[in-house]
């Protein structure tokens, strides 16, 4: 099932998708060098993030648009690649404890999986939907072999939304379910810190989270309330936690999106990143692709947003590349789509439209 509007009408509204993402993503990297200025911060990280995932866009609707099966299946064997050749995803010295880089694994394998089930979507040949199908379920035993829990949880989690994504008629519906998703992972964590939740609910929780991760989200929420408008600065959180100075081996963060855009941006950062994660889903509703392609697109962004509530994938260039790559890849109208008869029929509307 694919948009209902006519090409015009199509177009139209996904030029001012386009137009929305390009203010979006300018007004991030624009708050970041305010802040920066005004707190003597850094905001090359945020800068950085920011160009990976337009980039990783921009390459997703041009390779949507040549090759919509061959790209997906290709991304998610490139992402599968790096996830198992470098399992740290960066060079230099490694957080082992009590943190780690297991965030940073699990989206990357999260994305990947997404990807491989929108290329088993975007087929309709018996033998390449299996063989895609087959891929993602790899992609899954392979986060387990890789000893990443919370990676083989949300790629079954996007397996079982993309099986769920074929039976349903209105992508609407899945979009604000996604959404709603989101909000509940994202206020779950902001209540965590602050500590609103009842005392055996927190204790559980505490002991999957791990103590010293809920302390750096307990500084930053404290950061945040002292520092409400304009925050502390870009990559500043290091500087002032007491949890995270105390720390031997520390990589200065959070671990966790939310609160960190909270802490070094104020306000104004955690509603830029919350209208940037709208905006993709947004995207994904315009979206010409099919609707089980844009829903399980959106089941595997979703998942990196949680995953990046509770910890820094989002500090990883390739999570965030991964992540413009899939959205462009699911919001791409692919040029077989172009009919001749499309073509005559949009000619004709202009012609009626023309005194």
């Amino acid at each position: 099932m694919t948009s209902d509007a006519g090409p015009g009408e199509d177009g139209e509204r996904r030029n001012v998708s386009d137009a929305a993402g390009v203010v979006v993503l300018g007004a991030c990297a624009t708050w970041s060098l305010i802040t920066a200025a005004v707190h003597d911060g850094r905001p090359e990280g945020v800068l950085l993030a920011v160009l990976a995932l337009a980039a990783g866009y921009a390459a997703g609707r041009i390779c949507g648009a040549l090759l919509p099966v061959a790209a997906p299946c290709a991304g998610a064997l490139a992402g599968l690649g790096l996830a198992v050749a470098v399992p740290h995803l960066a060079p230099g010295p490694q957080i082992v404890a009590p943190l780690g880089h297991a965030g940073a694994t699990a989206a990357l394998l999260t994305l990947c999986a997404g990807a491989a089930c929108c290329a088993a979507w975007a087929t309709d040949a018996p033998t390449r939907r299996f063989a895609m199908g087959a891929l993602a379920v790899g992609i899954t035993v392979t986060a387990a072999v890789l000893g990443s829990t919370s990676g083989f949880v949300t790629c079954a989690a996007v397996l079982l939304c993309s099986v769920a994504a074929g039976r349903m008629r209105s992508r609407g519906l899945g979009i604000a379910g996604l959404a709603l998703s989101a909000a509940l992972v994202t206020g779950l964590t902001w209540a965590i810190a602050g500590k609103a939740l009842p005392a055996g609910l927190t204790e559980s929780l505490e002991g999957q989270l791990t103590p010293h991760r809920i302390q750096l989200w307990q500084d930053a929420l404290h950061l945040a309330h002292r520092n409400a408008a304009l925050g502390v600065g870009p990559e500043r959180f290091g500087e002032l936690s007491s949890t995270a100075t105390s720390t031997l081996l520390s990589d200065d963060k959070p671990h966790s999106a939310l609160l960190q855009q909270a802490a070094e941006q104020g306000v104004v950062g955690v509603v830029l990143l919350g209208a940037s994660f709208c905006w993709v889903l947004h995207a994904l509703w315009r979206s010409p692709r099919p609707t089980p392609v844009v829903l399980t697109a959106g089941a595997a962004l979703t998942a990196l947003a949680a995953i990046a509530s509770v910890g820094n994938a989002l500090s990883f260039t390739a999570v965030s590349v991964g992540a413009g790559l899939l959205a462009g890849l699911a919001t791409a109208r692919p040029i077989a789509d172009e009919s001749p008869q499309e073509e005559m029929d949009e000619r004709a509307r202009g012609d009626r439209l023309t005194p």
